[in-house]
């Protein structure tokens, strides 16, 4: 959950302060120089064997007998150590799997048997902790609450992974219980796990709530990563980390197993390094699920390989519309934007101005509405099946209190609590407000589509990464873009569109639902094109 999307309930004046306050949170102090030896050491000369290394790269290796996917995975595991546990401690990683490496001894094994399942056969991925793994690791969404939750089974996305031959690291940190617990938290922190670092700068923030997943790939502790999404949740962390980010279509991956936000706007997707590694991940996941009824709607419209619209010329000819308030923002922003516009147009694609924003104002008020009531029902429907003593919202919010220094040391709980006093999902307020955000947005993101002749909608995913300020909270670091994908439950895809002040930014395409092949297109076209992924450097603060 992207956070920054609901501030206006909290305090515009707080907001105010918060900003001022963050913009000197940059300047070098006595408690930071500690850490700047190890970090620039880091930062000089970060010699990774795998460092930027693809899925078909390693695929290459294993095939050629250079690497296991035991090596591969001791490499990962050897990584997580020196710079996540120690060094620089990024702290990406909130519990690593005792299994992984049987998981890639057995795929050793098959492989030499001349069985190799897929793309994904004996490939490393971390995944986001709030995602059920019915094995030897916890699922806590974050949380002291749930820290005696050992899922029964895996989540159907899980079992995907399995069955495709990937080797589960871990878990990554989260923003806790998805950035849905206060209007003051701050991102990429949890009870449990504690504060995530973004590995360009280390004193900002990998933004909210995939924030360990997006740490963790950028950093390179893993091939590919899993993160969720309500509004953000994916695009924001792979934007300040410049990644790869997908938020497929609400149905194209089940949510069956992942600890819920919003039934309506949720889904979890891949967060890469690149457009290919993001289109086999989002292929090798996808399938009806039962328990997820969302996933009926994509039989039929689900393609088992992505990788076939990853054409460097898929720019030829398209129509893309440019959200207009995007081109008057930060000024390092917005001339990374119109980098990113001419080098489209090089391409071949038509770019023109729209206002969707302006359009979609009035309906974004009832999206707030629409997450409390949706999060009281789907949290207390996940606990049914939880192996926790924690068995509702209300048990969630008593465990804070009672434990209220280490659960809640910096930030309280009202978010939960506003949720808690919401009745069903029979309530007026509910069927009306959700009536407004899902199916009000579809129309609007469709009219647009077809009043332009759009192929999609582009614009900034958001702002540089913030400064961690676990006093005052999250700011607002302008123009984002999240929103109307995710409220729709549309796709969207994040692209690297280059770096502001040495902090990455993202270009964001989306369109209307099950277009995920169409945008992928797009968005690998502008990859190849302008190639902005760069890798992080771990500078200790903005002035090293």
């Amino acid at each position: 959950m992207h956070r920054r999307n609901f501030l206006k309930t909290g305090s515009l004046a707080g907001l105010t302060i918060s900003t001022l306050v963050a913009a000197s949170c940059n300047q070098p102090s006595a408690e930071n120089k500690a850490d700047d030896t190890v970090a620039s050491e880091n930062s000089k000369d970060d010699i990774f064997e795998l460092s930027e290394i693809t899925i078909t790269d390693l695929q290459q290796k294993m095939q050629s007998k250079q690497f296991t996917s035991r090596l591969i995975t001791e490499l990962y595991l050897k990584r997580i150590d020196q710079i996540d546990k120690k060094g620089i401690m990024l702290n990406a990683v909130i519990e690593l799997n005792k299994d992984a490496l049987n998981m890639a001894d057995a795929m050793d094994r098959e492989r030499e048997k001349g069985k190799v399942r897929g793309a994904l056969h004996g490939i490393p991925v971390l995944i986001k902790d709030n995602i059920n793994t019915g094995d030897n690791m916890h699922t806590t969404a974050g949380s002291l609450a749930l820290a005696d939750n050992f899922a029964k089974q895996d989540a159907f996305i899980v079992h995907k992974l399995r069955e495709a031959g990937a080797v589960i690291l871990g878990k990554t940190n989260l923003s806790e219980w998805a950035n849905f617990r206060s209007t003051h938290s701050t991102s990429a922190w949890s009870s449990r796990g504690g504060q995530t670092k973004n590995p360009y700068i280390l004193d900002r923030n990998p933004s909210g709530s995939s924030a360990g997943t997006g740490t963790a790939v950028a950093a390179n502790l893993c091939v590919i990563g899993i993160g969720t999404e309500t509004n953000g949740s994916i695009v924001s962390p792979a934007s300040v980390n410049g990644l790869v980010g997908i938020k497929p279509t609400v149905g194209l991956w089940s949510r069956s197993g992942i600890i819920p936000i919003s039934k309506t706007q949720d889904t979890a997707g891949p967060m890469t390094r690149t457009v290919k590694d993001a289109a086999i991940l989002l292929g090798a996941l996808t399938g009806i699920d039962t328990l997820d009824l969302a996933t009926l709607g994509s039989k039929g419209k689900v393609e088992a390989d992505y990788t076939k619209f990853l054409d460097v010329n898929g720019l030829q000819g398209k129509r893309l519309g440019v959200e207009k308030s995007a081109l008057n923002d930060n000024p390092a922003v917005v001339a990374l934007l119109q980098d990113a516009i001419k080098t489209l147009k090089s391409k071949g694609a038509e770019v023109v101005e729209i206002e969707l924003n302006k359009e979609l104002k009035t309906i974004n008020n009832n999206e707030f509405t629409v997450l409390l009531y949706e999060f009281k029902d789907g949290l207390n429907q996940y606990f049914v099946n939880a192996n926790s003593k924690i068995k509702t919202l209300t048990d969630v919010i008593a465990f804070n209190k009672q434990n209220e220094a280490k659960a809640m040391p910096f930030f309280k709980q009202e978010t939960l609590e506003l949720a808690q006093a919401k009745g069903d999902l029979n309530s007026k307020e509910y069927l009306d407000a959700v009536k407004q955000t899902n199916a009000g947005t579809r129309k609007v993101i469709d009219d647009m589509l077809a009043k332009y002749k759009l192929d999609a909608i582009i614009g900034t995913t958001n702002g540089p990464a913030v400064c961690i300020d676990l006093v005052n909270g999250d700011y607002d670091n302008g123009f984002g873009f999240s929103g109307p994908a995710a409220m729709a439950g549309y796709p969207h895809i994040t692209v690297p569109m280059g770096l502001a002040h040495g902090l990455p930014v993202g270009l964001s395409f989306f369109s209307t639902a099950y277009k995920e092949g169409e945008i992928i297109k797009l968005g690998y076209a502008y990859e190849q094109a302008s190639k902005k992924r760069v890798t992080p450097l771990f500078k200790p603060d903005l002035f090293a």
